[in-house]
């Protein structure tokens, strides 16, 4: 009896749970309903249209992550973040690990 009991109670737990998908960085990235980071960053995100936005293609995974932790809860406040504190509502915490990994692989 208790077996049975078990095996039911491994099965809806394991049923229960949903599959977790990871999140893909590069359609965060290109995508105007979370900021479009590529309009200003550059589709490569090497070509920003502007000298002073920062290329991020390339960039440490942990500094990336932290940027945009910062700018967002307002502790990174300077000319240069104004624009993107607009938008920084768009991406959750997750979105940013996945923009953070997906640019820190790009060469």
């Amino acid at each position: 009896m208790k077996k049975n009991l078990l095996t039911i109670m491994a099965v809806l737990l394991l049923s229960s749970t949903a599959p977790v998908y990871a999140l893909d960085g590069a359609a965060i990235y290109k995508n105007p309903a979370k900021g479009g980071c590529a309009a200003c960053h550059g589709k490569d995100a090497k070509s920003p249209i502007m000298n002073a936005y920062p290329k991020l293609a390339g960039q440490n995974e942990a500094y990336l992550l932290q940027q945009l932790k910062d700018i967002k809860s307002g502790k990174r406040n300077n000319g240069m973040s104004a624009a993107m504190k607009g938008i920084m509502h768009m991406v959750n915490d997750e979105e940013m690990k996945a923009l953070a990994k997906y640019l820190s692989g790009l060469k």
